[in-house]
C-alpha cells in the first residue's frame, strides 16, 4: 500500500492518510483494519536541516518524533522518541541515500535549531512519517519512506515550500512509476 499525507499533497497511485501525526496515525490504523496491506510505502516532501538539498530524493526506514523544545534543555519526555522499521520494505532499483526523519506537527523555520537537529543525527524533517512507523510497527508490517526535500529548515522555508512543491511532487510521482510498477 503506498501512502501519502493528503490535503495539497495527493497522488493517484497513493491513500491519503491526513497531515500530521494524528491524523495519519489514525487514518493508516483504519486502513491496515480494512485491508490488510502486505506492506507500506510512504511517499512525502520534507524539509532539510541542511545536509540536502531542495529537489533531492532520499529513502528512510527510521524516524523520531525530537520537538525543539528538547534541543534547548526546555522539556522532557518519558516516550519512546525513536522508531526503526521492524521490516524495511525496500524499493528496488534505486540508490537514493538512507536518512534519518524527524517528525514533529511544527515545521522548523530556526536555523540554528536545524543545525543542532543534524548534531543529533537527522537529515529530515517530515510532518507524518514517525507516526507511519509507530503503526507499521504495530501492525508488524514492512514499512519505507521516500521523500523530495522542498526547503531547507530556516525563515524561507514556507515559501521554498511552495516554490518547490511541485516538483517534488512530479519527482516523487517518476520515483514510484519506475520503481514499483503501479
Amino acid at each position: 500500500m503506498i501512502l501519502c499525507a493528503g490535503r495539497n499533497e495527493t497522488f493517484d497511485f497513493a491513500k491519503p492518510v491526513g497531515v500530521g501525526l494524528v491524523e495519519s496515525a489514525i487514518t493508516l490504523t483504519q486502513y491496515i483494519l480494512e485491508e490488510k496491506p502486505a506492506f507500506l510505502f510512504f511517499v512525502g516532501t520534507a524539509g532539510s536541516y541542511g545536509k540536502f538539498a531542495p529537489l533531492d530524493i532520499l529513502l528512510s526506514h527510521n524516524a523520531s518524533n525530537i520537538e525543539l523544545a528538547f534541543l534547548q534543555d526546555a522539556c522532557y519526555t518519558p516516550l519512546q522518541t525513536t522508531i526503526e522499521a521492524k521490516i524495511p520494505h525496500v524499493s528496488r532499483g534505486t540508490t537514493h541515500p538512507l536518512v534519518n526523519v524527524n517528525s514533529s506537527n511544527y515545521i522548523t523555520t530556526n536555523e540554528a535549531l536545524a543545525k543542532k537537529m543534524l548534531e543529533n543525527d537527522r537529515d529530515i524533517e517530515n510532518m507524518e512519517f514517525f507516526s507511519i512507523l509507530s503503526v507499521a510497527n504495530h501492525f508488524n508490517l514492512p514499512c519505507s519512506g521516500l521523500f523530495v526535500v522542498t526547503n531547507y529548515c530556516n525563515e524561507n522555508a514556507h515559501d521554498d515550500f511552495l516554490k518547490n512543491h511541485a516538483k517534488a511532487k512530479e519527482l516523487i510521482t517518476l520515483h514510484v512509476e519506475k520503481n514499483m510498477k503501479i
